[in-house]
């Protein structure tokens, strides 16, 4: 009789058995609560706010006996938690607050970052059999990391403006957070409207960033002005402020005008000095150079720069020319190159004075004077001998009209007795020939010198009851002839042929 064995039943699988084993160790804490009834694990910040760079403190403390394993933080829960600090390993950035041994598990994460925001678990382990088992853990501390604003920076335009100009000028801040912030905009302490600030979110972080734009009109005056903005946020004690001094973003440009010295037209080979005076301009750095009627010369003398009670500069640049006849009406100009902007001119003329002019007028002066002199002597002169002549005139007149008609004739006595005189005989008058070269014209001085002289004509009588003629001595009678007082007499019929320009004189002879 053969015995026959009976079929086993087949075992079932193993791996339900495995997997309710792991779910129950992954179950909450209620089991090891209920296993070990007096622990007790302390987290008590449900959130906590810091500030970036500053230092978080996240507090855990554990009392009553519990099951041995570690006390852990990490930060998240599930899948993608991360350890933050464990007794083991090394966390530069976290440390315990307490040393051990002890049940305070506070610790502290120092320079906290934005990216330390997130949410905190203090949490009780056990030991297992492959791996630490979670036993119990605190309800968590939501951490949120702020970060203050950066120190803003004001950036104005990239070429200087000139006045009159209106010219943007932008505060900019960035890695802050949260996204609430506020801008004033002051220009020399007093508020200037602006529009809101413009937030945006950085791309690399959780953090933000803002931009403010303010138009400003900028004037000469601006050179000592400022231009401030500030920046107003929840994680500041006190606004964060930027100055911008808005000479930075600011060209004057010169007045240019050349002053001559000594002014006006000047005589030949004197020194004039040609002034540029280059004023209120800024910056204070100018270029300057001369030309001589559009030919570049040499470099004057210049003074370094001055700053005036505006804040603005000035320059005089001087140049030194001897003034030729030849450069009369040159043009000298004044080239001023500031910022590198295009040249601004000023020109002054030189005028030079010809010297022939001068000395002509000089000589046409001394001439009339010479020839006013002369003229006035010459009348002078004239005026004396007419005066001289109507005077010697009037005095010849007056002599004649004294003088007797007759020459008077004298005869020397041949007796020494008695003399008779006889009455005038016109028979018995004797004619001398008085023959003169005539001349056309006499003089004055001719005149007055014949007055002086006296002629004597040799004049020969003869008696009509005698006629033998008497001798010569005895008949010879001299005549002293005046030849002023000389009377003329109607002309006779003379003793002898006499030449045609013969002028005869009465004259009466005394007879003994």
């Amino acid at each position: 009789m053969q015995w026959e064995e009976p079929e086993m039943e087949p075992r079932p699988p193993a791996w339900p058995l495995l997997c309710l084993l792991l779910l129950c160790q992954s179950s909450c804490a209620g089991v090891g609560a209920q296993t070990y009834p007096d622990f007790k694990l302390q987290q008590p910040q449900s959130s906590e706010v810091v500030i970036k760079g500053d230092t978080l403190t996240l507090n855990c403390t554990v009392s009553g006996s519990g099951p041995v394993g570690p006390v852990k933080w990490v930060k998240g829960w599930g899948s993608d938690n991360q350890t933050v600090y464990e007794h083991k390993g090394s966390f530069p950035r976290v440390m315990r607050a307490v040393p051990d041994p002890s049940n305070d598990f506070t610790i502290r994460i120092s320079n906290v970052s934005l990216e330390d925001a997130g949410t905190y678990y203090c949490v009780k382990f056990r030991k297992g059999t492959v791996d630490d088992v979670v036993f119990t853990k605190g309800g968590g501390t939501e951490v949120s990391v702020h970060a203050r604003p950066s120190v803003p920076v004001v950036s104005g335009p990239s070429h200087r403006a000139v006045p009159g100009q209106s010219v943007p000028f932008t505060c900019s801040a960035k890695e802050f957070s949260p996204r609430d912030i506020r801008v004033k905009w002051l220009k020399n302490s007093t508020l200037v409207r602006a529009e809101p600030p413009h937030v945006t979110p950085e791309l690399s972080n959780s953090s933000y960033r803002m931009s403010s734009t303010l138009q400003v009109k900028l004037s000469e005056d601006d050179v000592r002005s400022e231009l401030t903005c500030e920046v107003q946020h929840p994680t500041l004690a006190a606004p964060l402020r930027k100055t911008y001094a808005l000479h930075q973003a600011l060209r004057v440009p010169p007045s240019v005008s050349v002053v001559a010295a000594p002014s006006g037209a000047v005589e030949v080979n004197k020194t004039v000095n040609f002034t540029c005076r280059v004023q209120g301009f800024y910056p204070g750095a100018v270029n300057v150079s001369w030309l001589e009627n559009g030919t570049e010369m040499n470099t004057g003398n210049s003074t370094q720069p001055t700053e005036t009670s505006r804040g603005l500069f000035e320059l005089n640049d001087t140049v030194t020319v001897q003034a030729g006849e030849e450069k009369s009406g040159f043009k000298f100009t004044c080239l001023v190159v500031h910022e590198d902007q295009e040249p601004i001119s000023g020109t002054g003329i030189l005028w030079v004075t010809p010297p022939a002019l001068g000395e002509s007028n000089e000589g046409l002066i001394g001439d009339s004077k010479s020839l006013i002199y002369v003229a006035v002597g010459v009348v002078c002169t004239v005026l004396a001998l007419l005066v001289i002549a109507i005077l010697y005139l009037i005095r010849t007149k007056q002599s004649k009209g004294k003088s007797s008609p007759s020459a008077r004739l004298h005869e020397p006595e041949k007796s020494s007795g008695t003399t008779t005189t006889q009455e005038s005989d016109p028979n018995n008058m004797t004619y001398a020939d008085l023959n003169f070269a005539k001349e056309k014209r006499k003089s004055v001085r001719r005149v007055i010198e014949l007055s002086q002289q006296s002629e004597y004509a040799c004049i020969q009588g003869s008696n009509s009851s005698s006629s033998q003629p008497a001798s010569s001595s005895d008949n010879l009678t001299y005549a002293d002839l005046d030849m002023v007082h000389l009377s003329k007499a109607p002309r006779r019929p003379p003793p002898c042929p006499e030449e045609s320009s013969s002028e005869y004189a009465s004259v009466q002879i005394q007879r003994q």
